[in-house]
């Protein structure tokens, strides 16, 4: 009897300290969302096991995962993308995965952010191994780890202290977060990182949407693109050489297959795009890639509806523009003949 009500106390203590911090994050501002960890993008990169020739898979960093919306694209084409971007992250080792290990031969959109495309081929290096570790989940997860990411995801969606995201942001509220908000003197003369908050919600689908704090808030967007400067100072040089070979390489394999390979440079502005100009010519780098890999290619400062598109953080359009960047987009695609509208089939 006196063990029963031992655990009815503890229970009850449980119930009522969860309960006043679920209050007090929600009182600040917080709310539920879900992680963009590992799981979630192997649960979509499951997809492409029954995906069709009429599919569509989405491989990039940030941007395409931020300005390419599921909806917009599916509402009109009849088409719903899986998406498989990845934050911080180059694109060569997701879509060398599906050319080897897949029969998919449907349309690939790859999102050409210069400065992680060509960034590196060393699997330790971060943008490597960001998306390499997905890839790695995925093949190697068991069915224990799938059953217990479905039980979680209602909980991540109702629940604001389930927050834990794979990427460390600055405003995290699980126990790891707060502790590494203890300021400890640095003891090295290296610039530290300055605060990276979150600043895109995810949905289970996997679309990436940008929160209105950071569209609307300028101040806030400043702090993102302090991150940006930060990441950018202390960037290592671009290897176009070993990049495009590994690249090219899948590119042909897909093409050979009878896959449609569609390239999309996504808008940056202000002191990001200036960087990128300086760093990374154009001319050099993502014209270079077009004509190698002869696909069908969009670059934004191509077209009068898109070029003059503005980042609220330099580097990402917000929900609005995305929806308006994906609307104009698949319009020049269906005219060039680079898509197909299903609705009209």
């Amino acid at each position: 009897m006196n063990l029963k009500k031992s655990f009815l106390i503890a229970l009850v203590i449980s119930v009522i300290g969860l309960a006043c911090w679920e209050i007090y994050w929600r009182s600040h501002g917080k709310y539920p969302t879900l992680n963009d960890d590992k799981s979630l993008w192997a649960m979509h990169r499951a997809d492409i096991e029954t995906a069709t020739k009429d599919d569509v898979v989405i491989f990039g960093s940030s941007r395409a995962y931020f300005d390419l919306q599921l909806s917009e694209w599916e509402k009109w084409t009849g088409i719903k993308p899986i998406q498989l971007s990845s934050t911080g992250s180059t694109p060569l080792p997701s879509f060398h995965d599906l050319v080897n290990n897949t029969n998919f031969n449907g349309t690939v959109i790859i999102g050409v952010t210069p400065g992680l495309v060509f960034s590196t081929t060393y699997p330790f290096a971060e943008p490597w191994q960001r998306i390499q570790s997905k890839v790695d989940h995925f093949h190697n997860r068991t069915y224990a780890q799938r059953i217990n990411y479905k039980l979680s995801v209602l909980l991540q969606q109702n629940l604001v202290f389930m927050s834990g995201d794979e990427e460390l942001w600055a405003d995290d509220i699980d126990l790891k977060a707060l502790l590494r908000r203890i300021n400890m003197k640095s003891r090295t003369k290296d610039p530290i990182m300055p605060p990276f908050y979150y600043f895109g919600d995810v949905s289970i689908e996997r679309n990436m949407s940008m929160t209105a704090r950071t569209a609307k808030d300028t101040t806030f967007a400043n702090k993102i693109i302090d991150v940006w400067k930060y990441y950018g100072g202390g960037a290592h040089p671009p290897d176009k050489e070993n990049t495009m070979a590994f690249l090219l390489e899948d590119v042909n394999k897909f093409k050979e297959k009878g896959g449609n390979l569609i390239l999309v440079r996504c808008p940056s502005s202000g002191g990001t795009r200036i960087g990128e100009n300086m760093g990374l010519p154009r001319a050099e780098y993502w014209d270079d890639l077009v004509k190698k890999a002869n696909v069908k290619s969009y670059h934004f400062e191509d077209y009068d509806q898109l070029k003059d598109l503005t980042c609220p953080e330099e580097s990402h359009l917000s929900k609005e523009d995305a929806n308006y960047f994906t609307r104009e987009l698949i319009k020049i695609m269906l005219e060039d003949g680079a898509i197909t509208n299903l609705k009209t089939n």
